[in-house]
């Protein structure tokens, strides 16, 4: 159930939605007052959500910075990667990545530079559908394709959120005592809520962010001036991620 409404809540804050929704209470208004007050807070709303200078500060000031490689213990045990980068699509006869496959990247990278022993990969699936494989499967799969020995890599494959991916991934642990220290590679917008997870239950990772959102600062015209559809969907999803975070916080999940 909370993973079905966490989905539904994920639309219902949409900036697109509301300037939609805002639009048609305006046509559909038979009061001028009135009619002006929704085209108002519709004429707002587009100005502010479709600013990407604005979006992005926001998205900089949410964001956790970026840990440099020298900032990481010698050797941890593990690494443990949050999944969410894999896409289902079609054919089921390869792995498609999206926006954040920099986790993978990343992740590869730090056993590749020898800061971490092993990778702990943590996702079910995060489709109301059915799926021919879980997101951690498809992402052992491309970790071994590129080189990563078969038994330094464990799975955790029934998590559907963050809370299940520390609440499954520490019952995993218990049945590898020889790990203990970890770096936890999440997404930078989501590592609050993830670090958050991991720490309430007694494991306490290293962060260490990808898939950062944000852009470096431009001091040109079109970074505050020119209106972009993309910043519509960045605020979705820093909304959508600050409302979770204080979700869990409320329900003391992190």
């Amino acid at each position: 159930m909370f993973f079905l409404l966490s989905k539904l809540l994920y639309y219902l804050i949409m900036p697109a939605l509301w300037l939609v929704l805002l639009l048609l209470l305006a046509w559909r208004s038979r009061v001028p007052r009135r009619q002006q007050r929704w085209l108002r807070a519709a004429a707002i709303l587009a100005l502010v959500g479709t600013n990407p200078g604005l979006s992005n500060e926001a998205m900089r000031a949410w964001e956790i910075p970026p840990v440099k490689l020298s900032q990481l213990p010698a050797q941890a045990d593990a690494a443990v990667l949050l999944t969410g980068v894999a896409e289902d699509k079609l054919p089921h006869d390869r792995v498609y990545l999206g926006r954040g496959a920099d986790r993978l990247t990343h992740t590869l990278w730090l056993y590749r530079a020898g800061r971490v022993k092993r990778i702990l990969i943590t996702g079910g699936s995060g489709s109301l559908l059915e799926t021919a494989r879980t997101e951690a499967r498809e992402l052992d799969i491309l970790l071994r394709m590129s080189g990563v020995p078969k038994e330094h890599i464990l799975l955790e494959e029934n998590s559907r959120n963050t809370r299940e991916n520390a609440l499954f991934t520490k019952a995993l642990l218990a049945q590898y005592p020889e790990i203990k220290s970890l770096v936890l590679v999440a997404s930078a917008f989501h590592h609050r809520r993830a670090l958050g997870c991991f720490q309430r239950l007694g494991l306490h990772p290293v962060p260490f962010p990808a898939d950062y959102r944000s852009e470096r600062r431009k001091p040109t015209p079109d970074y505050w001036i020119i209106p972009s559809p993309n910043a519509l969907v960045q605020w979705s999803l820093l909304l959508h991620e600050v409302l979770g975070w204080s979700m869990y916080k409320v329900l003391g999940y992190a």
